[in-house]
């Protein structure tokens, strides 16, 4: 019941910042705000198995990464991010010497600091200038939702048709273990089940409102995204293990933590940034 009720606030919410234009920098507020706490859910994993980032680098590192993905970095400025990124590593380093012996955890603490902006930050930010920076009218409806609309619609609706497929596909016919050792509840039959459904989702999308990818480009890339997805979530799914953890907070009544939500998104949003990137510009 809580897994439905805090879908039936959040989605709307979510509905209404991709569609309606003046609500993109809610958006931007919004993905930035889940960044934040996925991030420091991301630390709180690392703490449990000895690890102690430096989250004032950290967060730093955060809100100058978040800047360029505002202004769109990666296409106008990409040397910001790299800039971004040394100034973290050797930040993270000088820190962890200044902190003091003892120094047997620097190197998994330090690398907890990096590792967490890189995983959560450097990848969920592309949706931030993927919101921002394509602004043109859809290429056959001037008068339409733009670009970055039709994309984030399909983005968001891929990824969730692929987890609904994958969910009951794998409740009702699931034998086959996908990868017990790593997250036991997946199945073979339900991540073929996720596969099926993220591709009748992106020719539905096709058809429905994004003619201006062609079909082969959309089921194309829904597949990649599926097999993104499901990677990414056996990722977090690592994580949580070696800390011991079943979640990586309480944050979503029935969801867990940001970071569980986020987890098949993060691998995506390069894919998504750089293929419209390249598709359109």
């Amino acid at each position: 019941m809580n897994r439905i009720i805090t879908a039936a606030v959040a989605l709307p919410v979510l509905i209404a910042c991709i569609l309606y234009p003046p609500l993109k920098l809610v958006f931007v507020a919004l993905a930035a705000a889940a960044i934040v706490i996925a991030l420091y859910e991301f630390w709180f994993l690392a703490k449990r198995v000895g690890a102690k980032p430096d989250i004032v680098v950290g967060y730093a590192a955060t809100a100058a990464l978040l800047v360029g993905f505002i202004f769109d970095a990666p296409y106008s400025e990409p040397l910001w991010l790299v800039l971004c990124v040394v100034l973290l590593t050797a930040g993270a380093l000088v820190a962890e010497m200044l902190r003091g012996a003892p120094f047997d955890k620097m190197i998994v603490s330090v690398g907890s600091t990096v590792l967490g902006v890189l995983y959560v930050v450097l990848l969920g930010g592309h949706l931030i200038s993927l919101r921002l920076s394509f602004p043109l009218p859809a290429l056959d409806h001037p008068n339409s939702f733009s670009i970055s609309t039709h994309l984030l619609s399909y983005f968001f609706l891929v990824l969730m048709g692929s987890d609904t497929g994958a969910y009951y596909t794998g409740r009702a016919l699931g034998r086959h273990k996908l990868t017990p050792k790593v997250s036991p509840g997946k199945t073979w039959e339900g991540a073929f089940g996720g596969m099926a459904a993220s591709l009748l989702v992106a020719a539905l999308s096709h058809f429905w409102f994004f003619p201006e990818i062609s079909l082969t480009a959309a089921l194309a890339l829904a597949a990649v995204m599926n097999v993104l997805g499901v990677v990414g979530d056996l990722t977090e799914s690592a994580l949580k293990r070696g800390a011991n953890a079943k979640d990586a907070s309480q944050i979503i009544p029935g969801h867990g933590g940001l970071l569980d939500r986020l987890d098949s998104l993060l691998f995506n949003a390069p894919l998504i940034y750089y293929f419209a990137l390249y598709y359109w510009r």
